[in-house]
């Protein structure tokens, strides 16, 4: 945790952090954070702690098989008050498929362990577009995820990438729109709000949010990704090199027109829209014909997208021109 303290402390300077300019959201990520002993994460908790805001959200992802009581316990203690489980689905043969390390009743455990611990807030990831996925199979999912106390659902299509276990097994990704379209219309019913192209919840994450409203983050630690203004900083991704060198951060300047293509991007994908003040006159208008068409909506000052599945033929009209 050496590395990882002294690069926080490198960031908290370099962000401006104070109690004027506070933190709002923390989010433990990479997906193994339970892996990890609490005690750990102490020192690091009481370093950015003194600039945290009252109701700050403080999430941190789970594995069902190593989230333990006691290490929910732990997490609870250090003042997490949202866990995301990434449980992927309640079918055992699915988890085998995706070769995830845990099964149904890890999963199941896990979450009803969370919520007696006291974590309010509770999400569950779930992955659909899997060959073998069948309706019946995708009900069954959202009907477990729906009976335990939860308040969000992320929803991910498996997407083959490179450098990763599926890159040799690319016929394993097999999403059907009709399906994808069935998925959202299902949620949406439970009374989850439709937030962002990924996200359903009774109430919105906070940290999610954040990267689509373009606010500042410190990315802390090996591969993660810092955002300030106009620059992102990205701290090594080896390991080793982290370890020795945590200030070793490569930093990139965007340029006006890659924030706007990133604000289009984002805005046509989520609740959070897109401001009309950042459009060229040229642009306006493409906005203003897919207003007329009924893909957009105007309110306020901003175009929103009602139908994320057009999100990037949106952006892309809207940008070319």
């Amino acid at each position: 945790m050496r590395s990882l303290t002294r690069q926080l402390r490198y960031e908290l300077e370099r962000f401006e952090v104070s109690v004027a300019n506070p933190i709002e959201t923390v989010f433990i990520g990479g997906g193994t954070p339970s892996t990890v002993d609490p005690s750990l994460y102490r020192e690091i908790f009481d370093m950015f702690r003194p600039f945290l805001i009252n109701d700050a959200e403080i999430t941190s992802e789970a594995n069902p098989n190593s989230a333990t009581k006691e290490w929910l316990e732990g997490m609870h203690a250090l003042g997490v008050n949202r866990i995301s489980f990434g449980v992927q689905s309640f079918d055992d043969q699915k988890l085998k498929t995706l070769g995830r390390a845990h099964n149904t009743a890890h999963a199941l455990n896990a979450i009803r362990n969370g919520h007696e611990i006291g974590f309010d807030r509770l999400s569950v990831d779930l992955i659909y577009g899997v060959r073998g996925d069948t309706k019946e199979l995708l009900a069954n999912d959202l009907a477990q995820a729906f009976a335990l106390p939860i308040d969000h659902i992320s929803l991910y299509s498996l997407t083959i990438e490179e450098e990763t276990a599926f890159e040799k097994t690319p016929q394993l990704a097999h999403e059907e729109l009709e399906l994808t379209q069935w998925l959202f219309d299902e949620i949406t019913k439970q009374g989850f709000e439709h937030y962002e192209i990924s996200n359903f919840g009774l109430t919105r994450s906070r940290h999610n949010l954040g990267y689509w409203e373009s606010k500042n983050y410190i990315g802390l630690g090996s591969g993660a990704v810092g955002f300030l203004n106009d620059r992102r900083f990205y701290p090594s991704r080896d390991v080793d090199r982290y370890i020795s060198h945590p200030l070793e951060i490569y930093e990139e300047h965007l340029d006006e027109s890659a924030r706007l293509g990133e604000k289009l991007f984002l805005g046509f994908r989520s609740c959070i829209g897109v401001d009309e003040s950042i459009l060229s006159p040229k642009q306006k208008a493409q906005a203003d014909l897919l207003k007329r068409e009924g893909m957009l909506e105007y309110r306020e000052g901003r175009y929103f997208n009602p139908d994320f599945l057009l999100a990037d033929e949106i952006a892309l009209r809207v940008e070319g021109y």
